[in-house]
This record gives C-alpha cells, sequence and structure tokens, in this order.
C-alpha cells in the first residue's frame, strides 16, 4: 500500500510540475497608475486568465520594466511581450498609424475611434510598418478630444495662444502651432514637473490623464471646447511570443479584445467622465468656451495643411499614406 501511495503521490507532483511548465505568463510594460486608460489591458489579463483556467497570465507592470518612449523597443527585442504606446512618442517609428492623430478629423465618440483605429490597424501596410519591430497590434486606446489645462492668465481669444509653451504631441501638437503655440513634446509622467516649474504653461491631455497626472492641482484655467485632436494609443505584442502561443491561448487573447474595449469605453464614459466635471467646479478651474467663429478659423488654420503636410511626408517613406487618409476620413464620412 504504501508503494501504491508513494506512486500515486510521485505521479501527482508530475503533474503539478507539467501543469506549471505548460503555463503561459506574460510580461505587460503600461505606464502612471491604473486608471481609465488602463482598462483595457487590466480587464483583457482578467478575461484571458479565466478562459484558460490560469494558465495563462499577465503581470502588469507600471513603470518597472520600460520607460513609456521605450516600450516599441522593448517589444522589439523581446523585453517583454506586450505593451502600450503612443505613437505621437516616436512618429517616426510607427508612421502609418499617426494619421489617427492628424487635427480636427471629426471622430465623434470613442466607439468610432475604437472601429477606425482597428480599421487602420488590419491594413496591410500599418500590419508591416509594425512588423519592423516584431510587433503585433491588438487594440486600442481610444481617447476622447483633448484640450489644455494651463496656469496664468487664461486665453480669452487663440490669439492669447501666441507664444505660449505647451505640452503636446503630434498632431495636435502642429494644430497649436498654427494659433502661435511652441509645442513641446514629453512623456506623461514628466508634465505635472514641468506645468509646475514653468517649462510649460498648458497641457494638452484628455481628462483621464489631467486627473491621474496631477495638472488639475494648480491649474487656473480648461479649455472646455477647443477638441483639436487626440493621440493613438496602442497596445501591442511581440509577435514571436504571439505565435508561441497554443491555439487555445490565442483564441483567449483575441476572443477577449472585443469585451475588453467594451468594458475600458464604458468605464470612460461613465466613471471618469463622471468624475472630471466635479473636478473642475471643486478646484475652482475656469472653463473656457471659444467663439464657433474662431474655432472654425482654427480648422482651416491647422486641418488641411496638417494632412496635406503628413501624406506628403509618408508618401515620400514609401506608405500608402493618402489611402490611409482616404480610410480614415471615409470612415468618418459615414458615420462608420
Amino acid at each position: 500500500m504504501s508503494k501504491l501511495l508513494g506512486r500515486v503521490a510521485v505521479a501527482a507532483l508530475a503533474t503539478a510540475f507539467a501543469t506549471e511548465a505548460m503555463a503561459t505568463e506574460w510580461n505587460v510594460s503600461v505606464w502612471g497608475t491604473r486608471r481609465a486608460f488602463t482598462e483595457h489591458v487590466e480587464k483583457l489579463a482578467e478575461l484571458v486568465s479565466e478562459k484558460t483556467g490560469g494558465g495563462f497570465t499577465m503581470n502588469i507592470s507600471y513603470g518597472g520594466l520600460s520607460n513609456e518612449r521605450e516600450n516599441l523597443d522593448g517589444i522589439s527585442i523581446g523585453a517583454f511581450e506586450m505593451a502600450q504606446f503612443c505613437a505621437g512618442y516616436h512618429a517616426d517609428k510607427n508612421p502609418s498609424i499617426t494619421v489617427m492623430e492628424l487635427p480636427f478629423l471629426g471622430i465623434a465618440t470613442l466607439q468610432q475611434e475604437n472601429d477606425i483605429s482597428m480599421a487602420v490597424y488590419k491594413h496591410p501596410a500599418v500590419v508591416a510598418d509594425l512588423a519592423r519591430w516584431n510587433a503585433t497590434l491588438l487594440m486600442p486606446t481610444p481617447l476622447p478630444q483633448y484640450n489644455l489645462i494651463g496656469v496664468g492668465d487664461a486665453p480669452d481669444t487663440l490669439d492669447d495662444f501666441q507664444g505660449m509653451s505647451v505640452r503636446a504631441v503630434g498632431g495636435i501638437g502642429a494644430a497649436m502651432e498654427s494659433v502661435g503655440a511652441v509645442p513641446t513634446s514629453m512623456s506623461a509622467t514628466e508634465v505635472r514637473q514641468a506645468m509646475d516649474s514653468g517649462v510649460v504653461k498648458a497641457v494638452s491631455f484628455a481628462p483621464h490623464a489631467h486627473m491621474s497626472f496631477g495638472t488639475t492641482e494648480n491649474a487656473k484655467w480648461w479649455t472646455a471646447n477647443l477638441n483639436p485632436g487626440t493621440v493613438n494609443c496602442p497596445v501591442v505584442v511581440n509577435t514571436d511570443a504571439l505565435n508561441a502561443l497554443s491555439d487555445a491561448e490565442r483564441a483567449a487573447l483575441f476572443g477577449s479584445v472585443d469585451e475588453a474595449m467594451a468594458h475600458y469605453i464604458d468605464y470612460y464614459n461613465n466613471a471618469t467622465m463622471a468624475a472630471w466635471w466635479p473636478l473642475l467646479e471643486e478646484k475652482g478651474i475656469q472653463q473656457i468656451e471659444f467663439a464657433p467663429a474662431e474655432l472654425d478659423a482654427f480648422r482651416k488654420a491647422a486641418a488641411a495643411p496638417a494632412a496635406e503636410a503628413w501624406i506628403a511626408a509618408n508618401t515620400a517613406k514609401g506608405l500608402p499614406a493618402q489611402e490611409l487618409y482616404d480610410l480614415v476620413t471615409g470612415m468618418v464620412a459615414d458615420g462608420s
């Protein structure tokens, strides 16, 4: 009997070791703290673990694996298996997806931002662009229109932005430059110090980031309706790691994206925005509304020139830039 029990124990131990050996564990590089911006990543990890009975798990690191500007580089060398980054941080590394960062595209909702981003991500030229970094695009991080929060005298008109130092990346930076501002590119984690020290007088963010990175603490004003555009911040996976997954793991991963995005959009539209308006009131931050005529002039000054410059520059790089731009604007026009 003791021999039998011994064999059973050895078999059980061997099964446990085999199960542990077969488990898949991914490291995920994001930054800041858990917030609306990372809710789809958190939900995806939860869903994948559930669907695989804990056999496929994700360790989400907030800044412990890489600087946000180096996440794509980390993916390329396999330093971690999944990461989030923003296209505007290094437009030269991912020019194809910066089409989503052009100013005044007219995208109205987070769901529309999600749908158009996913269509762009599936375009062969975009797939090839990210493949240079051994990266496969998994899902976007849809964000509402950015607006500026600032210190000092509030701008009454767009002319008041002349010479103002503004943290703004990508197409938003180009848009602000068109009205005389001086755009400065820096990562989200650097903005509070830059704002407090006077390096920048205003910061361009979506509401969740203004709350998460502390720009509301000393701000005096917020542009309620400037709406120059947004940034595109995809979640990517290392292609080698993706290919190494079993069929069941891959199905769990891709089969969880829609649910993770639905959770993200609901969270942003409800929990995040429900907290934003009371916070502005609580902090006594002045909400600035620009006149329709000024906003029209802003669009005319920024939108077409930025699009033309983007198409010309990226066509020269060998990208089907006009085709990508037409894909985005066509879906906007169709209400997709």
